[in-house]
């Protein structure tokens, strides 16, 4: 009996989405694995604290939700989201100053959710996003996922994105959206003042644009009055959508986030949301529901914001010994971050492998830059380690910068 050998003629899979190709990867993904190890004291991740979780009351509003109806919290829900919460959450926004109705809003897993479905709808290939300067990262990576140009709104250090520089970039670009974190940002920490806001409702509303207002760490405040959202201000009402999250005042494993929008553009997005994932997980939403019912979800948050300034204090008070002379930083009033700028001679990205070594860890500031970066900033994050362990920390990175 003779034997043959097949030979493999298989052609080559077709290769990725050019979109998928073109964004790649973070420069830094390798490199802050190693902060895995429990020796490492990191500042990078961009986490809540997870001892300051409300696990009992989290607990407690599941076992109740599945002992009293276990067939809906087990069963597909409408994509739109479970309407006793959605309720709940129009609630919330209505008594800050953005009356909304449960059909306004539509729950989204995770806000990150949100912005893709955002991007999904409103995005062509080669359409102009405008964000801030730095912006936060993920955001980034969803706008060139739709093949978006996307350009950085000149600013300053205090106060974020200019107005005036907005204009002139929306008359030059024509933009379909700005994209802002303006409350306690990712990851400068910083908070774009109330004539600011004003400012940018007004050149949208001049010049036809959607103003995309992501609110994760609004909540968080440690000092300070709150500054209003811009979707409250005259002439955004009709062109803003507000997203929010559970994730860093209730638990990031909820996966729960919301986007308030417009009618028409609210529908798309459901219409898209039902192509993703049909709908967010529904035992997830009516123990929401649930805790929101039965507890003081906002006396939680002063408790965890109370650890969480203690903790930012513990970080600036060790700033001046551990970063280079002719460093600066900012000094958030609340959130979950602080922005560093070390002299023009340091390069973060290349400074982190050295400074690992020393069982510390940030995030260099390139990544964060649609455009031309700034190399010698970093982004720290205080929430995650008692004082003590964030003394130690950067006596760390003031040894490891030094080499």
């Amino acid at each position: 009996m003779t034997v043959v050998e097949s030979v493999s003629t298989s052609a080559p899979v077709p290769p990725p989405a050019a979109r998928a190709r073109s964004v790649g990867g973070s420069p830094v993904r390798d490199i802050l694995a190693v902060t895995a190890r429990p020796e490492v004291i990191n500042f990078a991740g961009g986490l809540p604290a997870p001892e300051l979780f409300d696990a009992d009351g989290i607990a407690e509003a599941y076992r109740a939700v599945l002992a009293e109806e276990p067939a809906r919290a087990l069963q597909y829900s409408t994509t739109e989201g479970e309407p006793g919460l959605r309720g709940a959450l129009a609630v919330r926004m209505s008594v800050r100053g953005l009356p909304t109705d449960a059909d306004d809003v539509l729950v989204t897993t995770g806000s990150q959710q949100a912005l893709s479905l955002l991007a999904t709808v409103l995005l062509e290939p080669g359409d102009v996003v405008l964000v801030e300067r730095p912006c936060y990262l993920a955001a980034l990576q969803a706008f060139g996922f739709a093949g978006a140009r996307v350009v950085a709104v000149p600013g300053d250090e205090r106060d974020g994105l200019d107005p005036q520089a907005l204009e002139e970039l929306v008359v030059r670009e024509r933009p379909k959206l700005l994209y802002t974190v303006p409350t306690f940002q990712n990851p400068t920490g910083r908070t774009l003042p109330g004539g600011h806001r004003a400012a940018i409702a007004a050149v949208a509303a001049r010049h036809g644009l959607w103003i995309v207002e992501d609110d994760p760490y609004g909540e968080l405040r440690f000092e300070g009055e709150r500054v209003p959202w811009i979707a409250t201000h005259p002439g955004a009402e009709d062109r803003t959508v507000l997203l929010g999250s559970f994730s860093k005042v209730m638990a990031p494993g909820l996966r729960l986030g919301w986007l308030r929008a417009p009618g028409e553009l609210r529908r798309a997005c459901a219409v898209a949301k039902q192509a993703a994932d049909l709908h967010t997980p529904t035992v997830n939403q009516l123990a929401a529901a649930r805790y929101l019912a039965d507890r003081d979800l906002d006396a939680h948050v002063r408790r965890v914001a109370a650890v969480y300034r203690e903790r930012r204090d513990a970080m600036l008070a060790g700033l001046s010994d551990a970063l280079p002379e002719g460093a600066s930083w900012s000094r958030p009033e609340g959130g979950m971050f602080l922005w560093a700028r070390l002299p023009s001679a340091y390069d973060t990205t290349e400074l982190l492998a050295r400074v690992v070594r020393h069982d510390v860890a940030y995030v260099p500031g390139a990544p964060f830059y649609a455009g031309e970066p700034d190399r010698s900033t970093l982004r720290l994050c205080f929430v995650t380690q008692t004082p003590e362990e964030i003394g130690e920390g950067l006596r760390r990175l003031r040894a490891g910068l030094r080499g």
